[in-house]
């Protein structure tokens, strides 16, 4: 039998328990479930290895257990950083204008809302914003000028004719 359908059929019988088992563990319904899916990445990553273990279910939680350890132990020395960093900064109430913003941002595609919001919000130079999104100026130039025009359609479409 194909290693794959081996890793199926272990899928279908245990996912489930896996998921409660980790959530037992973790707390969280989410990382419980990314876990075990993790768990799973790996498993098909070592889909030969996989096949000839006596227990796999015990392979699979002892591998889910681990990656949720890790992501534990990243988030907690994020916060930590983050703590010794200052303070949050504040947002205030987001005004009428803000929302819609945010809302006429969150319609254009990922490439343009990237440089949009590096150029125009965070005040970052065109050649500043195309070496961190990877991309030509000309490109960057590009995104920032069919991300105006959506932004515009969008307004113009939710501003009342008078």
């Amino acid at each position: 039998m194909p290693e794959r359908d081996v890793i199926g059929q272990v899928y279908a019988a245990c996912f489930q328990r896996l998921v409660v088992q980790l959530y037992a563990v973790t707390g969280d319904l989410g990382e419980a479930q990314e876990a075990v899916q993790e768990a799973f990445v790996r498993a098909i990553g070592n889909a030969r290895t996989f096949r000839g273990l006596d227990n796999p279910e015990a392979w699979l939680c002892r591998v889910a257990i681990n990656v949720s350890r890790s992501r534990y132990r990243r988030r907690v020395f994020l916060e930590n950083v983050l703590r010794r960093a200052g303070p949050e900064p504040v947002v205030p109430d987001p005004s009428p204008e803000h929302v819609a913003l945010m809302a006429g941002l969150r319609r254009l595609p990922a490439g343009q809302r990237h440089a949009i919001a590096l150029h125009y919000l965070a005040d970052r130079p065109v050649d500043e914003v195309a070496e961190i999104l990877g991309v030509s100026i000309g490109t960057v130039k590009s995104r920032l000028s069919r991300g105006r025009l959506a932004l515009a359609e969008f307004f113009s479409e939710r501003s009342p004719v008078a």
